[in-house]
């Protein structure tokens, strides 16, 4: 492992490609594998040439136009279902799944995580009750961030690559998030979930396992690349052994402090899709 600033000053710290692909098979003798991103190119080569994108969603493709607003429709639903919000309204839950910002919340108030696993249903509930009264006023809630919907169009055209969400929001939240900014479709593998674990170091297990069931392929950790802008989008994936690229779009951590964490590689954002591609195709 090494670090390395390249020509266009993207700060990287990766193993070399002849390191990594030493051990691959000749593409030309091996089967193929679908790819569901285009009609005219409908399989990719060798799985040892896919990447798996794992995103994050809030600070990383969108954000809120206004700061705090998922607070709009998380209290509410706190107090539905248990009667409080307990210190939801002071915490600063970036990078936290909703389990875990729930059981934060609640700790003080006696909520035991098992309680509160075993509410999920009512939890799902309320929470998307709420959110589309948020969501249903006209106005616009969410903005994509700059070059998101060009990286999402051009890694999608790009055999080497297929993309699951990998977030913190409830799984129905997560997808109504991008329904409502028209990025759904980009998404064609399964991901893992906010409701599925208080711990995020959790969440890239949980889907890829589900990918390589999908896949019908054992694709290796490596082969996954989680892209977030907090730190704890870098320490899932180092807990499971994946890649990751870490983007300064987010509003709670300076590039400093994400690269304190020691992401395999740092944008600053995703305006430059030529630069994007290059820094994908390094790890």
């Amino acid at each position: 492992m090494k670090a390395e600033e390249n020509a266009n000053g993207i700060t990287t710290q990766l193993d070399s490609n002849a390191e990594r692909e030493s051990g691959a098979t000749d593409a030309s003798s091996s089967s193929l594998i679908p790819h569901p991103s285009s009609l005219t190119s409908s399989f990719i080569p060798h799985p040892s040439s896919l990447r798996v994108l794992l995103w994050d969603i809030d600070g990383t493709l969108m954000r809120s136009t206004r700061v705090g607003s998922f607070k709009d429709y998380t209290i509410p639903m706190l107090e539905e279902v248990f009667g409080t919000a307990g210190r939801l309204p002071e915490m600063k839950v970036s990078g936290m799944t909703d389990l875990q910002i729930v059981g934060e919340a609640l700790k003080h108030e006696g909520f035991t995580h098992e309680q509160i696993r075993e509410r999920v249903h009512d939890l799902r509930e309320s929470y998307m009750k709420a959110m589309h009264k948020f969501t249903g006023n006209e106005q616009p809630v969410f903005e994509i961030l700059p070059g998101v919907r060009e990286v999402l169009e051009a890694v999608h055209e790009d055999e080497r690559y297929q993309s699951a969400l990998l977030t913190g929001n409830i799984e129905p939240a997560a997808y109504l998030k991008m329904e409502l900014l028209g990025l759904a479709n980009f998404f064609t593998l399964p991901g893992a979930f906010g409701d599925e674990s208080h711990d995020r170091r959790d969440l890239p297990a949980l889907a890829v396992a589900r990918i390589r069931k999908q896949l019908n392929l054992e694709l290796a950790p490596e082969q996954f690349i989680v892209i977030g802008d907090t730190p704890n989008d870098i320490e899932c994936a180092q807990h499971f052994g994946a890649r990751s690229l870490a983007v300064g779009t987010g509003r709670f951590y300076s590039p400093e402090e994400i690269l304190a964490c020691q992401p395999d590689a740092f944008l600053p954002d995703f305006s430059d899709l030529n630069l994007v591609m290059t820094t994908l195709a390094q790890l």
